[in-house]
């Protein structure tokens, strides 16, 4: 099987370099190298060029750190069915989904193609949520518990369909998407590449710095430049300080769900000063403004750099405090252990990813696998693994995650000396004419990937994203088996999954 090998560092590559390999070809070579741990896909999709579709497929190979390339092209509105991946491989399911829905590929013997997110230019019009098929079982003993697809809280809309025999779980089947945002569309609808920033900040809210520093990466790539030594180190910060906000606020949700008030109230605490020291460097608690391409509107001062030292080692020594409670606390230990188990092979399966697949004994990380930034050359990083996959691992994950991000930071700007001559951002610089770049990345949550395809003008004709979440929903809908359904919400939380991450 012949493909295109570079690794997360690569520059754009030419069009005329990716390999257009047979269909058949690339099935036989997956149907076996998937089932292999060391692999898995970054990103599989279709995009149309001139009168017919053209597949790109950017396969990791977490063992030597490389990723591989390959496409395939198909007549427009050829009506063959292509053997389905899904089948052999569960992984690809969210891959072949979309493909459909959007270009009505049909996929020989897929178990599972039911639509993605329904966007407005679906070939399906008749595709709704009122006719989603949601999986249903009969039996005289079994219901069903229908959670959305209006939220009770401020989270987008998402519909749970419960089937359960009395209080136990059997099955559990998430529909998300339905208000397809078109985030997507809107890179290549634009040439201007400050709103493109905006809007990789826009994908997920809450993960602003790693979509903003995976689409800063993309871009750079694409024109041709290297951000500097000083640039890295402050992106890694803001990367870490991103993650520990967001752990610490999952670890008080969690508190919050079995009424464990000291852990709620100080994650809260906690929190909150993480998100502010993020809000005193650049002016907004998520990271807002402070990614951008090729250089930075909010370089650290001397005194930033000696704010943010300080407030961290507070901040690590504290939920160390509450780290250990938690963990001496029969109650908490009584919920959360042996709760919402996903086996390793299990999340291996359905391509589980970030946190929650090393929660399963499955090391899928980014930073150690596909290193970027300072993980490739400044930080050795030594990813954490639990193997029980249940809550508790998950949160155990959790927080030794913010001890070792507070650990990074220290040692990123411990004898850091900010830069006078930090560039400004670059939004003019032309980008690689009929090329494509791709930048992975290790957000809070798991792996982000984005992908840039330029016309012959060198400007973005396709823009794809991948976030965890993608992934991930299919683990919590496996947690939740055999479980009592009042257990779903701290399973639930335990992931934290994205729905506008989701529903591009």
């Amino acid at each position: 099987m012949n493909y295109h090998i570079v690794d997360n560092l690569t520059s754009a590559i030419r069009l005329q370099d990716i390999p257009q390999v047979e269909y058949a070809a690339l099935y036989e070579d997956l149907k076996v190298r998937l089932a292999q741990e060391r692999y898995h896909v970054a990103h599989y999709f279709a995009t149309p060029e001139q009168n017919r579709l053209r597949f790109y497929i950017i396969v990791l190979d977490d063992a030597d750190h490389k990723a591989m390339l390959a496409s395939f092209a198909m007549e427009y509105y050829d009506d063959v069915a292509l053997p389905s991946l899904t089948a052999l491989h569960p992984a690809m399911h969210i891959f072949e989904r979309e493909i459909t829905e959007l270009y009505n590929v049909e996929f020989d013997s897929m178990p599972w193609n039911k639509p993605v997110r329904f966007p407005f230019d679906r070939r399906n019009r008749n595709s709704t949520i009122d006719t989603y098929p949601f999986y249903s079982i009969e039996g005289d003993s079994l219901h069903e518990v229908n959670v959305g697809p209006i939220h009770a809280g401020i989270i987008e809309p998402g519909a749970f369909r419960f089937v359960c025999n009395g209080e136990s779980v059997l099955h559990l089947e998430i529909a998300l998407g339905y208000q397809h945002r078109g985030v997507e569309q809107e890179f290549s609808a634009t040439d201007n590449r400050l709103r493109q920033t905006l809007l990789a900040e826009s994908i997920a809210g809450d993960s602003a710095v790693s979509h903003a520093t995976t689409f800063a990466h993309t871009i750079e790539k694409l024109s041709g430049k290297t951000p500097s030594e000083a640039l890295e180190t402050e992106r890694a910060v803001a990367l870490e300080l991103e993650r520990m906000a967001l752990h610490i606020a999952d670890t008080g949700a969690l508190s919050t769900d079995v009424g464990y008030q000291l852990g709620q109230v100080a994650c809260e605490a906690l929190r909150t000063m993480t998100i502010n020291t993020t809000q005193a460097w650049c002016g907004n608690r998520f990271g807002k403004g402070l990614i951008r391409p090729s250089g930075s509107n909010k370089p650290l001062t001397a005194a930033k750099r000696d704010m943010i030292l300080k407030n961290v080692e507070e901040i690590a020594r504290r939920y160390d405090e509450v780290k250990e409670d938690i963990k001496s606390s029969p109650t908490l230990l009584a919920r959360f252990e042996q709760c919402g188990i996903v086996a390793k092979s299990d999340m291996q399966r359905i391509g589980g990813v970030g946190m929650a697949a090393r929660a399963s004994g499955l090391t899928r990380d980014i930073r150690t696998s596909h290193p970027y930034g300072v993980f490739a050359d400044k930080i050795r990083h030594e990813s954490i693994i639990k193997r029980q996959g249940d809550v508790m691992s998950r949160l155990t994950v959790r927080c030794n995650e913010v001890l070792q991000s507070a650990k990074y930071i220290g040692e990123l700007l411990e004898g850091y000396t900010p830069t006078e001559s930090m560039p400004r951002p670059d939004y003019e610089t032309a980008l690689a004419p009929d090329s494509l770049a791709f930048s992975l990345v290790e957000g809070w949550r798991g792996e982000i990937c984005h992908v840039a395809i330029t016309d012959s003008e060198g400007k973005i004709a396709t823009y794809k994203v991948k976030d965890p979440s993608l992934h991930n929903w299919l683990a919590l809908a496996l947690a939740v088996r055999g479980e009592g359904i009042s257990d779903f919400p701290i399973c639930n939380k335990s992931f934290n999954l994205s729905y506008c991450g989701y529903d591009l």
